[in-house]
């Protein structure tokens, strides 16, 4: 990739880089609209002035905002899903192909030469609060079949066992190496992506808060769920609980959201419980 297409992604990157990842927008348009695809629709960043998208959300969200914002700037994103275990469809991320690859053939191997440029092709993961784009390895023969990205306060290793699978596998101070997400490299249809949106709203994660937040410039993440707030840096991580009557002041302080936000969503899931 250029350095000039390179620039803009990475400035792409680092603007929706202090964005938290949060459910609670997702509880809130559910409760209003009734429906997966109401609630969806009301998302900002399903709009079309993207450049108005200030707030957070999911891995959906996030990846679809970054997928309209880089096709606007003249690339060719895929959408692609992450599998995790038995369970499908469950992340979702981007695959960025090197714009001056696309469209080359390669007899030999039948397929496009961008699977066998080791500079071709990057993962871009904003929902698992990764903001850098990763250059993606090529399987054995053809390249070293993984690659290590030493992000903070989480390391990253991307593992690809054969040209139409990756793993992504994260870990942090001195904590050994998990496997997070399978992605097949192929990418889906928008309609397709939208679809596993929908099913999203639905999942057991929307019974109760989520939020995760990564300080770039200090190496810090933040992530609460269950009432269990999970600080992590480059040498270890530790967890608190919050007290409850604190609750809706301290999130709003630490994750960057409006108190009255929180309160809502925490009312929602305090009935259905």
């Amino acid at each position: 990739m250029t350095p000039e297409n390179m620039r803009k992604v990475v400035d792409l990157c680092n603007q929706i880089s202090n964005i938290t990842y949060e459910n609670l927008t997702k509880i809130i348009r559910l409760e209003q609209t009734g429906s997966a695809t109401g609630a969806r629709k009301l998302d900002d960043s399903d709009q079309n002035d993207i450049d108005s998208w200030m707030g957070g959300g999911t891995c959906f969200s996030m990846t679809w905002h970054l997928y309209q914002a880089l096709t606007d700037m003249g690339f060719k994103p895929r959408l692609v899903m992450g599998h995790k275990r038995k369970e499908r469809n469950i992340h979702c991320a981007l695959i960025l192909p090197d714009p001056d690859q696309l469209g080359v053939r390669n007899s030999e191997f039948g397929v496009n030469s961008s699977f066998l440029n080791p500079n071709s092709e990057f993962l871009l993961d904003p929902g698992y609060l990764i903001f850098d784009p990763l250059q993606m390895p090529l399987p054995q023969p053809f390249g070293t079949g993984e690659a290590f990205f030493p992000l903070s306060p989480n390391c990253v290793r991307l593992v690809r066992p054969t040209l139409e699978s990756m793993e992504l596998w994260t870990g942090g101070a001195g904590a050994p190496m998990k496997l997070r997400f399978e992605y097949p490299v192929e990418g889906v249809s928008v309609e397709e992506f939208k679809h596993h949106w929908n099913e999203s709203f639905y999942r057991e994660m929307m019974t109760y808060p989520v939020l995760n937040r990564l300080d770039r410039e200090k190496g810090i993440q933040y992530y609460y769920q269950k009432g269990n707030l999970v600080v992590r840096n480059a040498t270890g991580s530790k967890m608190t609980k919050i007290d409850p009557a604190d609750r809706v002041q301290t999130l709003s302080d630490i994750f960057k959201l409006s108190p009255a936000i929180i309160e809502q969503a925490l009312q929602i899931l305090e009935k259905k419980h």
